[in-house]
């Protein structure tokens, strides 16, 4: 999960950064939509592989 590490850190930069509550609070959003689209990334790739080696849907 590199990219989800360098997306995290570059977010976390933007929200240190950044002075307005209001970008703070945008970023924080991003950074909380962007964990559960890897965590949804994941799942997928699971479920993929979980099919792939289920002889019976072949």
């Amino acid at each position: 999960m590199e990219t989800q590490e360098w997306v995290n850190q570059q977010v976390a930069k933007l929200i240190d950064q950044s002075t307005d509550f209001q970008e703070q609070s945008f970023y924080q959003a991003l950074q909380d939509t962007l964990t559960e689209q890897f965590k949804r990334i994941e799942q997928l790739q699971g479920e993929v592989d979980g099919r792939m080696w289920n002889v019976g849907k072949w």
